[in-house]
């Protein structure tokens, strides 16, 4: 049992998943605490990237995997990517044992070969996507709105925000790596800067054994920071990858870099969202480029908070990504996922909340001002009225989530200002 463990939102998806299947997979970024958590609910684990028994662990996965999945349960195997054969021998042992709550399984990249794996495991492994911290896990959010309750009827919200906006810009910098919180500045931002040299200089790599230039590696993930919450196609990507007329970087090895990003879980777009509306818009179906933490995009482009004060368009969209982060952590609690809207019209919606159950809300994130949140108030009942609510819910709710505001209160006409230091799950 881990020692001073942090709550997570997912540990109680965890456990609910435990209760419903023989075994969850726990997937995402490195660093971002997949172990730890598994650890909290584990009574047995694993490690199969120990290294004094790595080889050991490798041929005795080829040879008998049942040997490995002997312990308490429910026992935990830790970078089980490492050993894809292990798949096959949990779905069997699961179908054997014909009881829930078994295994958990954590990895930080898709298996490189998946030839090994000839089941998908339906009906006995579920999997759990796992992100770096919120500010709400870290500590950074007080919590008095819950965006569960923000689906309720009865909306009455209010809170206070003392942080100032050269905090919000230093979250943006440190991200939400466990290992950040609670140090000092220089140590905190260091994780985020440590993370994306691994990545470039071997993870990138290693993920599929495709030998990738770390400098490459570097160009494609600057360019991807600067496209950071657009629709930037692949060929504008290649534009800004390119140093020159005679680059020979392809759009084939682009897409092969993004690839790699998307197997181990740094890069994580946001989908279209496709409403029932009252007349016929054309909508724009690209997904949204962000990381899966801002912190990436701020280690790939070199800059710190003070940097970000300088430049507060970049800060802006950077904002944007931390808040979309914290949303998908909160969102994965309420059974929902995030979705972006955006006709040809040029009409927006930064985050739309979409639950299981047919519930939603309407986010748009502005950093601070209130021009900004007067102008994303008018764009939320905008879109609002061209939703056809005789054919889907009317939204739950409309908010600006936003960075510098003194209060969380709703406005006259409805609308919701929410600053992201007063939100959780």
């Amino acid at each position: 049992m881990p020692e001073n463990y942090m709550r997570r939102v997912c540990d109680r998806i965890l456990q609910e998943k435990l209760e419903a299947k023989g075994a969850v997979l726990v997937k995402g970024a490195k660093w971002c605490g997949k172990t730890t958590t598994a650890l909290h609910a584990a009574k047995s684990v694993i490690y199969m990237e120990d290294p004094a028994r790595k080889e050991q662990y490798l041929q005795m996965a080829d040879v008998n995997p049942t040997q490995l999945l002997q312990g308490e349960v429910p026992h935990l195997i830790d970078e089980w990517q490492l050993a894809p054969k292990l798949w096959d021998a949990v779905r069997f042992e699961v179908d054997r044992r014909d009881d829930f709550g078994q295994f958990i399984l954590t990895g930080s990249a898709v298996p490189p070969d998946t030839s090994e794996i000839s089941h998908t495991g339906t009906g006995r492994i579920t999997s759990l996507l796992m992100r770096p911290m919120s500010l709400s896990e870290s500590g950074d959010s007080d919590g008095t709105v819950s965006l569960a309750e923000l689906f309720s009827p009865q909306q009455e919200i209010f809170g206070k925000c003392d942080h100032r906006l050269e905090e919000l810009l230093f979250f943006i910098c440190r991200g939400g790596w466990p290992k950040s919180v609670g140090q000092s500045d220089r140590v905190a931002l260091a994780q985020a800067i440590d993370y994306y040299d691994a990545v470039v200089e071997a993870d990138i790599a290693r993920v599929d054994g495709v030998s990738r230039d770390p400098e490459r590696a570097r160009r494609v993930m600057r360019a991807y920071a600067r496209s950071v919450a657009s629709e930037a196609g692949v060929t504008s990507l290649l534009k800004d990858v390119r140093t020159d007329g005679s680059d020979s970087f392809s759009e084939n090895t682009l897409r092969s870099y993004l690839t790699a990003l998307q197997k181990i879980f740094v890069i994580e777009d946001t989908p279209a969202w496709n409403p029932n509306l009252r007349s016929k818009t054309a909508m724009r179906s690209s997904d949204t480029r962000y990381f899966v933490d801002p912190s990436i995009a701020t280690a790939a482009l070199g800059v710190g908070p003070e940097d970000l004060m300088n430049d507060l368009s970049t800060a802006g969209l950077l904002f944007e990504n931390m808040c979309v982060r914290d949303l998908r952590v909160y969102a994965e609690a309420l059974d929902g996922k995030v979705y972006h809207y955006r006709d040809r019209s040029g009409l927006e919606c930064d985050a739309v909340i979409h639950r299981r159950n047919g519930q939603y809300g309407l986010v748009e994130i502005k950093l601070g001002g209130e021009q900004l949140i007067e102008e994303g108030a008018k764009n939320l009942k905008t879109l609002r009225d061209k939703i056809d609510s005789d054919k889907m819910n009317a939204p739950s709710f409309l908010m600006v989530l936003c960075g510098v505001a003194p209060f969380a209160y709703q406005r006259k006409d409805g609308v919701l200002v929410v600053p992201i230091t007063c939100l959780k799950e």
